[in-house]
Parts: C-alpha cells; structure tokens; sequence
C-alpha cells in the first residue's frame, strides 16, 4: 500500500513538475540556471522516497564559478537525489536520443543541457568543443557522468575520458560528486530508508602533466575510496 501512495504521488508530481518547467523554459528559455531551478523540485521529493539526504560540500566550492562536476550514475533515483548537489548555472551533458522522450526529452534540451550525437563522433566533437568554449568564457559549469551510464549496484564503472579532456581545454577545475550507493536501500514499502550521503569534494584543476586517461584513472581511484567510506556511514 505505501509503495503505491508513494508511486501515486510521483505520478502526480511528475506531469506537474514538466508543466512548471515548461513555462519556466518559455519564459526563459536554454537559460544556465534552468537545470539548477528544475532540479531542486525534484531534490524536494526526496522525503517521500523515505530517505534523508546529507550534503557535504568542501568549502572551496563556489556556486556559479565555472567547473566540470563528475558524479556517479547508479539509478532512476538519481533524478530525486543528485539534484541537491547542483550549483548555480549548471547544465549535464546527454545523448542526443533523449531529446525525443515525450515531455521529459523536449524539457531536457529547452532547460538548457547539452545534448550530443554518440553516433557520430564528427557532431560529437563539434559539440564538446563548442561546450568548451562557453566554459572558458565563464558563467557555465558542466555536470557529467564518466560511467557513461548506470551502474545499477556494479559498484563504480570505469571512467570514460571525455570530461577531463573538456576540463583540460577550457582550464577550468574538475569537481567529483559522489552519492552513497542506493541501488539496494530503497525499499518503497518501507517507511525509513535511512540516509543517503552526497559527498563534495575539492576543486581539482588539471594540467597537461597528465594524459586524460590518467585523470580518468585517477579521479575513479578517489571516487571509489569515498564511495567506499560513505557506504560504510549507510
């Protein structure tokens, strides 16, 4: 019976939510600070899901300073959690196919994301380095999964390289988001599912000591040990 008061209430809110975003996007339309608005509609919805969520954010973090932020990608329940983390004037980087999921496809581009076409990597190419160069020119940060996609309780993927060498290009700091794993503690028909941590670390800004591939191996490295210590706080 809980599970579906709580799956009635996402039913609800979700049209509602793409409504809101709608007009928000017409009014303002592929502005930075979109995604950042959007999302902390649905970080708001995280009670009903029975969780508390814990933000830990390192004090050198400025909202709205450009960065690359790389988080880990677990779930569906991504979406009501991650949000929380957002700074200002962030936008994530999709596949292009998701442009054409009804409602939440049309939302996803007008919020102002960036979308690219992993089919071709000519388009594909031509698109990052155009993200890069708004990255350079300041005011934009960039939220990115280096997974690449969910790990639906694999542990952490290996890292593709493409938001190191977009953090590299535009000199702007790498900043990882690691969210406590969820893939298990989510149980709908159960009142309490303790706490989920989010953990902000430190801008890191990259230089051309290493190659992306060893900063893609490097950051998994870091981000494996926190999600490791933040298990264990679950």
């Amino acid at each position: 019976m809980l599970a579906l008061l709580r799956l009635l209430v996402v039913a609800i809110f979700i049209p509602f939510s793409f409504l809101a975003g709608f007009i928000l996007c017409i009014l303002r339309p592929f502005h930075g600070d979109n995604v950042r608005v959007i999302g902390s509609w649905y970080a708001r919805m995280s009670p009903l899901f029975g969780v508390r969520v814990v933000i830990e954010k390192d004090p050198a973090i400025v909202s709205g300073e450009p960065a690359v932020y790389i988080a880990n990608h677990q779930n569906n329940y991504d979406i009501f959690f991650l949000p929380g983390a957002l700074q200002r004037n962030t936008v994530s980087l999709g596949k292009k196919s998701l442009k054409w999921i009804p409602f939440f496809g049309q939302l996803y581009w007008l919020s102002g994301n960036i979308l690219i076409d992993r089919a071709n990597r000519k388009k594909a190419m031509a698109t990052i380095n155009k993200t890069t160069e708004k990255l350079k020119q300041g005011g934009l940060s960039l939220w990115m999964f280096p997974e690449g996609t969910r790990s639906y309780g694999r542990g952490l993927l290996p890292f593709k390289t493409g938001a190191f060498h977009t953090a590299v290009n535009a000199n702007i700091p790498v900043i990882p988001v690691i969210m406590s794993d969820t893939n298990k503690c989510i149980k709908l028909n159960r009142w309490d599912n303790g706490t989920i941590y989010i953990k902000m670390l430190a801008p890191q800004l990259l230089d051309a000591s290493m190659s992306a591939r060893q900063y893609a191996d490097h950051f998994h490295e870091v981000m494996n040990e926190t999600l490791a210590q933040l298990n264990e706080r679950t």
